[in-house]
């Protein structure tokens, strides 16, 4: 009868520490004395969850709304400014181009809106061969009717691709391809203007002996059309090129492997024969997965470099994204993971170009039809901000080849 009396007190006792623990969070004993060796207070299981429950501190209340915070764009001074190069002349300027393009004149990093307008945005070009060429199959796809004849070439470019400008490229004349004579190579040039009437760039076969004799006659049969001429190296007699180029008003490429010293170096030697908005730089491009972290960091260094106030690198930039298709990843079967070829290859040229115009390129040249439109339509994006949120991209990856 004593322990059943002695068990309900404490059972009294139990609820009501429970219930002013739950009211008060903790209980304080005042004028309590006890004495014993070890102490166990101990709880009847059953009443554990609703102590736990009673003394859980109160959820916090779930905001109503995202805490708003005002972006403050970087700021930062720039005293520099990359030079405006134009290329092509039209009928008003001496030459018979419909139309010139400017590319250059910035005064902030690529797309910097925040920072100054891009007024000239950069210049996708279309690659054409002299002479047919092997090339992986979905680029042949598109061109494979008129690969013999550069003219028609440069032709299905323009009318079908809508091409804002053409790079001839003069492979025939490599020693250890054709050998073909600068005559027989600036026929090719006067065929291809003839044929379109977009500004053009005429490179050679990467001799640097036999491109200045090519050069020096490009330059005569394409007076007044104010060509770019890819490219001028180190390597050449520049005393015989450069005033070729001043003499008949083309634009000169200047290439680099790579190496900014070295692209001051030839800049710096050119400017004795060429006013600066007849100056193109050329760091050298490396595709994905072949370099392209190098020919990034350059090409970035040197546009850096221009906008700081660095005179001998404020030249536009020129960037060969074709360079992907040199990358066997682009073409080659793979594992079914990275399949088909026909929209890997696109990807890897377009990935290697919207790398190279983030760097700073003014000047893009590219093949795969699919590649350039969706160069142009990022490029689109980054320059107006408006962006398609509504577009399904659940089936981001493809394209009609």
């Amino acid at each position: 009868m004593k322990m059943e009396k002695n068990r309900k007190e404490m059972d009294d006792i139990i609820s009501r520490l429970v219930e002013n623990l739950a009211k008060f969070g903790e209980i304080e004993l005042e004028d309590v004395t006890i004495e014993a060796q070890r102490l166990r207070i101990r709880l009847p299981q059953a009443l554990l969850p609703a102590v736990r429950r009673k003394i859980a501190p109160p959820a916090p209340a779930l905001p109503e709304e995202i805490a708003r915070v005002e972006f403050t764009y970087p700021k930062t001074e720039w005293t520099g400014n990359v030079t405006e190069v134009k290329i092509g002349a039209t009928k008003g300027e001496g030459g018979t181009r419909s139309n010139s393009v400017i590319i250059g004149g910035e005064t902030a990093p690529p797309f910097y809106r925040f920072a100054a307008p891009m007024t000239h945005p950069p210049v996708i070009a279309f690659d054409v061969f002299d002479m047919k060429t092997s090339l992986p199959r979905s680029i042949r796809t598109h061109y494979e009717e008129v690969m013999e004849d550069p003219g028609e070439w440069a032709k299905r470019c323009v009318n079908k691709y809508n091409a804002e400008m053409i790079n001839l490229h003069l492979i025939s004349t490599d020693p250890l391809v054709k050998d073909t004579t600068p005559r027989e190579a600036a026929k090719s040039v006067e065929k291809v203007l003839q044929s379109v009437n977009v500004p053009i760039t005429v490179g050679g076969s990467g001799d640097p002996a036999k491109d200045m004799e090519v050069f020096k006659k490009v330059a005569e049969v394409a007076e007044g059309e104010r060509v770019m001429v890819n490219s001028i190296v180190k390597e050449m007699d520049l005393s015989q090129v450069a005033p070729v180029m001043k003499e008949h008003g083309h634009i000169a490429v200047a290439f680099t492997p790579m190496d900014l010293d070295l692209a001051r170096e030839l800049n710096r030697k050119l400017f004795d024969y060429l006013p600066k908005d007849q100056i193109v730089m050329d760091t050298n491009t490396g595709a994905l997965g072949y370099g392209l972290e190098y020919g990034f960091t350059v090409m970035e260094r040197a546009r850096l470099a221009a906008l700081r106030g660095d005179e001998e690198l404020q030249q536009p930039l020129l960037a060969g994204t074709t360079n992907a298709w040199g990358a066997r990843e682009s073409w080659l079967k793979m594992d079914p993971q990275w399949e088909p070829r026909e929209l890997r290859g696109p990807l890897w040229e377009f990935t290697t170009a919207l790398t190279m115009m983030l760097a700073g390129a003014d000047y893009l040249m590219m093949m795969h039809p699919a590649s350039i439109k969706t160069l142009k339509d990022v490029m689109n994006d980054f320059l107006t901000g408006e962006v398609d949120v509504e577009t399904d991209i659940s089936n981001w990856a493809g394209a009609k080849i």
